[in-house]
């Protein structure tokens, strides 16, 4: 996954707005990794208009190799006042010491969705007997290179007993989104966290697969050890985990959280 960076600016915001805002506004630095971002994307102006504050903001996989990663990235020593990341991965960056122990917000669930190109059929797959049957008949199966593709490839195919039928029509897609790669025809079925598949032109929305077999990502948040703007950084996270946004969340195709 290439950086990517987004800002939030309240430039246009003036008269009462600006008078309730701090008097020394803030920009904040966050990273955040690809299942949530479309949710952010959404609540993001929305903190900065009513704070006055800034959002300098760098997107990237919650672990793996590539510099991108938010592991990587606070390694570098680059500024961060918040990581919105896979649960797991945030409690190892709280155990290593490089996230404030208590600062964890819990934000949302994710899980799989199947896509196909636009215009193509869409396959039942609302049964693990009509998943199996959807994959075995499919020409060809793209997944994610993220914690649900290794999911799929390490475990769902396993569990569905078609793991050498699959073989040689299955690949795991690095970097870019799995649905541009259905959209394009270059694969007839896709999977990866629905929130990353919604926002892909090209390409039609199937459906999560089974509850029974799906593998449910949770997204959470925290304030790194370093964080120049603790105060406000939490203030942001307790605003993305409120029940006043979750209409917000959900309509990208997270699932709330239930229990904080």
């Amino acid at each position: 996954m290439q950086s990517l960076l987004l800002k939030f600016c309240t430039a246009a915001l003036v008269g009462s707005t600006a008078a309730a805002a701090s008097v020394h506004a803030d920009e904040l630095h966050v990273m955040s990794s690809g299942g949530f971002t479309a949710a952010y994307k959404l609540l993001g102006p929305g903190y900065a208009a009513s704070t006055g504050n800034t959002l300098d903001t760098a997107l990237g996989p919650s672990m793996g190799k590539s510099p991108e990663a938010i592991p990587n990235r606070l390694a570098r020593g680059e500024p961060a006042d918040a990581v919105i990341m896979v649960g797991y991965a945030l409690d190892d960056l709280i155990k290593e010491g490089k996230v404030i122990p208590g600062s964890r917000v819990e934000l949302a669930d994710s899980r799989i969705g199947m896509v196909v190109r636009d215009g193509a059929p869409k396959p039942d797959i609302g049964s693990a007997e009509a998943l199996k049957e959807t994959l075995l008949h499919a020409r060809s199966i793209a997944y994610s290179d993220s914690a649900s593709g290794v999911y799929i490839e390490r475990e769902l195919f396993r569990r569905l007993g078609i793991e050498d039928q699959v073989k040689s029509k299955a690949k795991m897609i690095p970097q870019i989104p799995v649905a541009s790669v259905v959209a394009s025809g270059d694969y007839e079925v896709g999977f990866q966290q629905v929130s990353e598949l919604l926002p892909v032109k090209g390409a039609t929305y199937v459906g999560k697969i089974p509850e029974e077999l799906q593998s449910v990502t949770r997204f959470a948040a925290g304030v790194p050890a370093g964080a120049q703007h603790p105060k406000e950084a939490k203030a942001l996270l307790d605003y993305l985990a409120s029940p006043a946004v979750q209409r917000e969340v959900t309509s990208t195709g997270l699932d709330s959280v239930t229990t904080h």
